[in-house]
């Protein structure tokens, strides 16, 4: 009986679902200096302040669905306005999404009477890719604030067999050891930045190490730049800390960050990407670059 009893416990614990998959978890934006407390139903939710000059930035890796849930900050009970959000994804483009006819809420309040009466919650859902994510949002004018919550639910990667893509030369090639494998990346800097030529349609995927040296603590930002064929298209706000796998090969004088990942959707022809670093009080950034095998047949 222990022996069939066990069979079956096995069974069910193949056949049960990824929690982390299927439930949802609370993003905090880097700055969570302005918490508000909304008391919904007799429970304390927690939200953050955001209006025109006070924005929120929150480093997300994908892929999933971003959630919003937003209210109006009202001084009167019968007061309707409306609000506008306005974000960006990776330094791309701005969006505006506008919400109208919004109105007092009956029955929540503010945990601290000094941020008068919330209004009812209004919603906005961004859909991202795989790899990491920058997004910055703050309000379209400064006539009235906006409490939100931000909320992710991630889905499932598609699995993608990838192999690695060599940079335009001139490059400095480095080799790492993690868990006791050599993997080769590549250093750029601003003076001499990553270039990739590739053919499309396919996508790459870049996963970059901040060099921390001995003397750098701590979790450390870390700003790329990527340009297309000269045009700035996104900017990626990535951070990293030591690494507990993965050392050089060769040097010893420093210790290279954990990985950050982003991607690349290229469409149809050639392109040139350069990927620049930002920050001048930073040195140089490892990067491997990758992209599908089955795209291989592109590039012959």
């Amino acid at each position: 009986m222990t022996k069939y009893f066990t069979i079956i416990l096995l069974v069910i614990i193949s056949f049960k679902p990824d929690m982390s998959l299927s439930q949802s978890r609370i993003i905090r934006p880097l700055d969570t200096r302005d918490k508000i407390i909304v008391i919904e139903k007799g429970k304390q939710k927690k939200y953050y302040l955001l209006n025109h000059d006070l924005g929120s930035v929150l480093l997300i890796k994908g892929p999933g669905k971003l959630k919003l849930t937003t209210r109006a900050l009202f001084k009167e009970i019968s007061e309707r306005n409306e609000y506008s959000i306005l974000y960006n994804l990776d330094g791309g483009k701005e969006t505006s999404i506008r919400f109208t006819n919004t109105r007092t809420s009956k029955k929540d309040k503010f945990g601290e009477s000094k941020y008068g009466i919330p209004g009812l919650k209004k919603y906005l859902s961004i859909e991202l890719g795989p790899g990491e994510h920058t997004l910055e949002f703050h309000t379209g004018n400064g006539k009235i604030g906006v409490a939100v919550r931000y909320n992710f639910k991630k889905v499932k990667e598609k699995r993608v067999k990838w192999v690695m893509l060599s940079p335009v030369p001139p490059n400095d090639p480095v080799d790492l050891v993690t868990h006791e494998n050599v993997v080769h990346y590549f250093r750029f800097s601003q003076k001499k930045p990553l270039k990739i030529n590739i053919n499309g349609p396919t996508s790459i995927r870049i996963l970059t190490r901040f060099e921390n040296h001995f003397n750098m603590k701590g979790r450390i930002n870390y700003r790329l730049q990527l340009r297309e064929n000269g045009k700035i298209i996104h900017t990626y706000l990535l951070n990293s800390v030591y690494s507990d796998v993965t050392t050089y090969k060769n040097e010893d004088d420093k210790m290279p960050g954990k990985a950050k990942e982003f991607f690349i959707e290229v469409p149809g022809g050639r392109h040139t990407y350069t990927i620049i670093p930002l920050d001048k009080d930073k040195n140089t950034i490892l990067a491997r670059v990758l992209f599908p095998k089955k795209d291989v047949k592109l590039e012959e």
